[in-house]
């Protein structure tokens, strides 16, 4: 099975991983190098930077030596930040729900979509219209995205306990598509436990193979913790591989990400 890693994604994940590592803005040239080094060619990147800009996500800079670069907005640095603790954070185990309930006027009723697109991108499962609910531990991630996108006046946010009528277990698998999200933990598991055990008994990666490596793995990853957003073990079924893709992706992390960070320094 092929994967699809996009320049724009390569370009997010890098900053995630490496890019806030540098003493001020990256340099366009060291952009251009450390995404060749995962097969993404010069024009890929600088059109793709030009996007992230357009999009507010990337801010044009200049190095202490007057070279271009880019600087990551500090919209883009909260986003980072909040996929930090999807990402790296342990294993939430909410015993409560965070609900989001909206109502949007007729007349904007173009932002009903906007809500419900980022409601899903944030790893809430649809209750009813208008109903949304996910994890309470989603709770202070939910609120920044709603701010950034000026979505708060038609949203009101509560914490509570699923009280019935169906078993919760069998609330939890109509509010997601349970099958569709062992699925996407499987495709992770076929492209990356392979490169795990190759790790395991074959030679230390040199620093450009180690930063290959894990900017791929991450850019698998991330998706995935929005994707299932922490639902509670017991509500999910007997043999659920999201255990397996989280301790593969964890073990990864640990045997890649400081070699390659070898290669990515300035």
């Amino acid at each position: 099975m092929a994967e699809m890693h996009t320049p724009r994604s390569l370009i997010v994940t890098f900053y995630g991983a490496y890019g806030r590592a540098f003493e001020g803005p990256v340099p366009v040239s060291a952009l251009i190098r450390l995404l060749g080094a995962a097969g993404v060619d010069a024009p890929s990147v600088r059109s793709s930077v030009s996007r992230l800009k357009r999009r507010g996500f990337l801010l044009p800079a200049r190095t202490a030596d007057g070279s271009a670069a880019y600087d990551l907005s500090e919209e883009a640095r909260q986003l980072l930040e909040d996929g930090d603790r999807r990402i790296y954070g342990a294993s939430h185990v909410s015993e409560e729900w965070l609900v989001a309930v909206f109502s949007v006027p007729e007349q904007e009723r173009h932002k009903r979509h906007l809500l419900r697109s980022r409601l899903a991108r944030l790893g809430f499962g649809n209750v009813a219209p208008g109903v949304w609910i996910a994890p309470a531990h989603l709770a202070e991630e939910t609120g920044h995205t709603l701010a950034r996108l000026h979505l708060t006046a038609y949203v009101e946010l509560f914490r509570g306990a699923h009280l019935g009528f169906a078993p919760t277990a069998e609330a939890v698998a109509r509010w997601w598509d349970l099958t569709a999200l062992a699925k996407q933990h499987e495709e992770f598991l076929d492209l990356h436990e392979p490169a795990l055990r190759a790790l395991q008994s074959g030679p230390k990666p040199t620093p450009e193979e180690a930063y290959r490596g894990y900017l791929l793995a991450l850019d698998s990853w991330r998706r995935l913790p929005y994707a299932d957003p922490g639902l509670p073990r017991e509500l999910l079924p007997a043999d659920w591989p999201g255990d397996r893709a989280a301790a593969v992706f964890t073990e990864l992390h640990e045997r890649l990400r400081d070699t390659g960070a070898g290669f990515a320094e300035p």
